[in-house]
C-alpha cells in the first residue's frame, strides 16, 4: 500500500544520512545454495480497509441517520493492492533482502510467505519450517520476559527441557539481563525487538524472516545478529530481511528485491540492487 509523499520523504532523509555513513561493511560470503525454499508465483494481496463517512451536518444529516438507523453502516471501504504480481525463488543457503520506502508492500509480502495472509491471487511454495520474527514467539505483555522465553520455545517446537537447555542463551543473546524477571510491558522496543530475535532464533529454522528488528540494539548486538543469520545459511536455511537500512542490507545479504508500490522493480545481487535503490532515492531528493 503507498503511503503519503510526506512519509516516503521522511524515510528518504533516513536513507540519505545512511548514504554519509562511508563505505559498507563487506557483504556475507556466497553460500552453498541447494534446493528451491520459497517460490512465489505471480502474488496479489488485496485487502479491505474499514472507515467511517464524513457526517451529514445540519437537520438533513440527523434525518437520513434515524431514516438509515436499522441498516449496517460499515462506512467507506477501501481496497488496497498491496501486492502486485510478484514472482520469484529464493533457495536454501541464501539471504534475500526486501528493501523499499514506507508502505510499499514489503512487510505484507513477507507475511503473505509466512503464510500469515491469504493471497488474492498467485501461489507460495514453501520447503521447511518458517519462522516470523515476533509472531512464533508470541510474546506476552503482561508475562515476564522469562515465561515468554518458555512460551516463545514452544511455539518454535522445542520441548520445555529443551528451552530450558537454552534459556541462558537465549538471555544473553538479547541483552537484557535482570530485565528476564520484570513483565514484558516495562521492556523497551528495542529489549522487547532482542528478545523476540534471542527466542526466533533458539530452534534454528528452515527459513527465517525478519521485519525491521536489526534496526534496534547496538553494534555488539547486530554482531550477534549476524553470527546467527550466518549460521543459518551455514545450516542451509533461508534468511528473508526487511529493513531501511542499505547498509545492513549489503552486510547481511547477497540478495535484494526492490519492491515499489506492490511492484518488484529490481531483483539481484545486494550492492547492485542498493546501488539503484540509492540513485532512485538521490533523484527523489
Amino acid at each position: 500500500m503507498a503511503e503519503t509523499d510526506d512519509r516516503d520523504f521522511d524515510e528518504i532523509d533516513h536513507e540519505a544520512d545512511d548514504l554519509d555513513d562511508g563505505p559498507p561493511e563487506p557483504g556475507p560470503a556466497p553460500a552453498q545454495l541447494g534446493d528451491p525454499a520459497v517460490i512465489a508465483d505471480d502474488i496479489h494481496v488485496r485487502y479491505r480497509v474499514f472507515g467511517g463517512r464524513k457526517s451529514t451536518a445540519g437537520e438533513m444529516g440527523r434525518l437520513r441517520r434515524l431514516l438509515n438507523r436499522s441498516r449496517a453502516h460499515v462506512g467507506a471501504v477501501t481496497e488496497v493492492h498491496a501486492v502486485r504480481g510478484v514472482s520469484f525463488v529464493a533457495r536454501h543457503g541464501e539471504s534475500v533482502a526486501l528493501i523499499g520506502t514506507n508502505g510499499a508492500g514489503k512487510s505484507t509480502l513477507l507475511r503473505a510467505i509466512a503464510g500469515l495472509m491469504p493471497t488474492s491471487s498467485g501461489t507460495v511454495y514453501v520447503s521447511g519450517s518458517t519462522a516470523l520474527l515476533g509472531v512464533n514467539a508470541a510474546l506476552v505483555p503482561s508475562l515476564t520476559g522469562a515465561k515468554n522465553v518458555m512460551i516463545g520455545g514452544l511455539a518454535l517446537g522445542l520441548t520445555p527441557d529443551q528451552v530450558r537447555e537454552r534459556f541462558d542463551d537465549i538471555v544473553e543473546f538479547a541483552g537484557i539481563g535482570d530485565f528476564i524477571n520484570l513483565p514484558m510491558k516495562a521492556y523497551s522496543s528495542g529489549m522487547a525487538a532482542r528478545l523476540r530475535f534471542a527466542i526466533s532464533t533458539a530452534a534454528v529454522p528452515d527459513i527465517l524472516m525478519i521485519d525491521e528488528a536489526l534496526a534496534t540494539g547496538d553494534a555488539s548486538f547486530r554482531t550477534r545478529s549476524r553470527a546467527k543469520i550466518e549460521e543459518i545459511r551455514e545450516h542451509a536455511g533461508t534468511v528473508f530481511l526487511v529493513s531501511h537500512s542499505t547498509q545492513t542490507v549489503e552486510r547481511l545479504c547477497d540478495r535484494a528485491i526492490w519492491i515499489d508500490q506492490g511492484e518488484m522493480v529490481m531483483d539481484g545481487p545486494s550492492a547492485d540492487v542498493v546501488a539503484e535503490y540509492r540513485q532512485a532515492l538521490k533523484k527523489k531528493l
